[in-house]
């Protein structure tokens, strides 16, 4: 999924690239029959860049997950959120 967030951003001239974007994945598991199964998978992004690119990111992260191979795949089965924060860096 933060492939193809990235991308879309890149895409839109906004850099994504060199750790300015990052992730950190928390899944939930619960037991289904004795087997442990993932119910739910959150994605909360971070991205380095400018207060100015707010906008963009925010509409670019409303529709990137339909066209992520991941998401796709998986979001009938399993519950897939995400969140975008953007970091400005000092002075920007």
């Amino acid at each position: 999924m933060m492939g193809t967030f990235g991308g879309a951003l890149e895409a839109r001239q906004i850099d994504a690239s060199g750790g300015k974007l990052t992730a950190d994945v928390t899944g939930e598991v619960e037991t289904e029959d004795g087997v442990l199964v993932i119910k739910r998978i959150h994605v909360h992004m971070t991205l380095v860049a400018a207060d100015a690119a707010r906008d963009a990111v925010e509409r670019v992260h409303g529709f990137y997950a339909m066209r992520c191979p991941l998401y796709r795949t998986l979001h009938n089965a399993i519950e897939l959120t995400s969140i975008v924060q953007i970091a400005v860096p000092p002075g920007v």
